[in-house]
Order: structure tokens, then sequence, then C-alpha cells
């Protein structure tokens, strides 16, 4: 489908990165159908998407007018439904291969089938999730960076049987939202957490094995390497529970040693403890 003949995206999944998705397109002028089967987890995300907007209206890069219009673009709902008069959708949902699959399986059946199916998944095989759809050709990966409003860049992810075309719409999509698309191929973690996350998995290595305290670890990347946050603060931001996740894909994936998830990484996600939005993590937040 032509990026022109796109008017209603569809978005599931109302946590951090399915919120920030949904402003960026609500943003550029596109009708957003928001999907979460939690009511409260819709009520955050809108919460959370006018606190964001009000940032930039107090910044002055957005106009109090600019902020409502794109308020009344987006739609909210708890069941797949309104995406079937969707032109283009989006999932954000949790970072699981069979959670994903299923979900893919039950939009083939939900949306036209012109219809491209983006995830924005940060590691999983984009070849996996087209496997679960008559349209292979149609799946593609659409992995933002967070926070989506605030970062430039979007790995483009092309499964085994992307078709071309489908990979230009979603970079003219790219374009449309003042963001940055770069091409990655189907390997586990792609581009940015093939390399983020052992660097990352390295740092919690140092805090396991006493190399220096997480203030410490954090001050010299920050300080010696440059890096705006250092690795654990980063993880925090990120989500221990996610970084796991990715490293477990990247593990089983890849199948070399050196991407094994650190012992004390899931020791703090048995415990509950994943960084700031459970409110502990290698730091306290309040």
């Amino acid at each position: 489908m032509a990026t022109h003949s796109i008017h209603h995206v569809g978005v599931i999944g109302a946590g951090t990165m399915g919120n920030g998705i949904a402003q960026v397109f609500a943003q550029s002028g596109f009708q957003v159908s928001l999907v979460d089967v939690s009511a409260p987890a819709l009520d955050r995300a809108r919460a959370a998407i006018e606190k964001s907007l009000g940032r930039f209206v107090g910044k002055g890069s957005l106009s109090s007018t600019d902020r409502d219009a794109t308020l009344n673009r987006i739609a909210t709902a708890t069941a797949l439904d309104p995406l079937a008069s969707a032109d283009y959708v989006i999932e954000a949902i949790v970072e699981r291969a069979d959670a994903k699959r299923a979900l893919f399986a039950t939009l083939d059946t939900v949306t036209r089938r012109d219809v491209i199916l983006a995830s924005n998944t940060s590691s999983i095989s984009i070849t996996l999730l087209g496997a679960a759809t008559t349209r292979p050709d149609l799946v593609l990966g659409m992995h933002f960076m967070n926070p989506v409003p605030l970062m430039t860049l979007v790995e483009l992810i092309r499964g085994q049987a992307t078709a071309d075309d489908a990979m230009a719409t979603a970079a003219g999509l790219c374009a449309t939202l003042g963001k940055t698309g770069v091409e990655a191929a189907d390997y586990p973690g792609f581009i940015a957490n093939r390399i983020l996350l052992p660097m990352l998995n390295e740092a919690f290595f140092a805090v396991m094995e006493g190399v220096g305290t997480p203030d410490a670890i954090d001050a010299v990347m920050r300080g010696g390497m440059n890096h705006p946050m250092g690795p654990l603060t980063l993880a925090d931001f990120i989500g221990l529970d996610v970084c796991l996740a990715i490293l477990n894909v990247l593990h089983d994936g890849l199948g070399d040693p050196k991407y094994r998830p650190c012992p004390l990484l899931k020791r703090m996600v048995a415990a509950g403890h994943l960084g700031r939005k459970s409110g502990q993590g290698f730091y306290t937040y309040a």
C-alpha cells in the first residue's frame, strides 16, 4: 500500500512504546486506534500522551490547538474490531514470541488483506511472526526507540518473505513521522540490541563481580565514553525484564555463550526488581 493511502493506523499495546507510537502518528495527522485488553492501561496511556504533548507545548514546539487536534485523532478500544478499517497496523505488546504470533494470526483475519502488519519487537524474528499469517510478504519490523516522541531512529527489519514495496512503505512512513528508518536483517536482536545488550550485560557482570558500584560504572561510561546515560541507568529505564528477554533471544537464537544473561540480572528479575517501572532496579526510584 502506498504511503499516501494510509490514513488510519492501528497500534496494539498501550504501554510506554505503544502510547509513544500512537502519539507520533497522531501528531503527524493520522487517525489512530490504540488497542489494549486493559482499560486502565488505555487510561494511563492517554494521560501519558497528554503529559508528553504538554511538554512540547511548554517548550513552544507545539501549539495548544495542535495538541488538542492530536488528542482528538486518538481513539482507544479494548478489542481489535476497530482495526477492520485500519490501513496499517503496528503491535507493541509483551516481548514474547508466542503472544506476538497469536496476535499476528488474529490480525491476519481481522484486517484487510492489503494491510501491512508491523511489529515493534526489539529482538524477535520477523520471519517467525510472518509465518503465523497468510501474508508474510506484508509483515515487517518497525522498531522504535524509547522515548518514541524524542528519538528519531527506527529500525526497519525485513523478514525472509517481506516484499520490497512493504519496506518502502514503512520507510516512507518514517519520513512522514520525521524519523530516520534504517534497515536491519532478521537476525536475533537486529542491529541495536545485538550491540547494546552485550554492553549492558557486561555492566551487570561488573556489578556482580564487584568491579565497581553502579554509580562508578555509570560514571565511567558517561565521563569516559561520553554516553548520555550510564548502562545501569539505561537498563533500569528499559526494564530489567525486557533486558533479560532480549538476552535470552540472543543466547537462544545465536547459540553463543557470550550472550548468556548475567545471573544477577536473572535474580533481580525473579525478585521483581525491574528498574524504574517497579521502583527498584540497580537504583531506587520514588
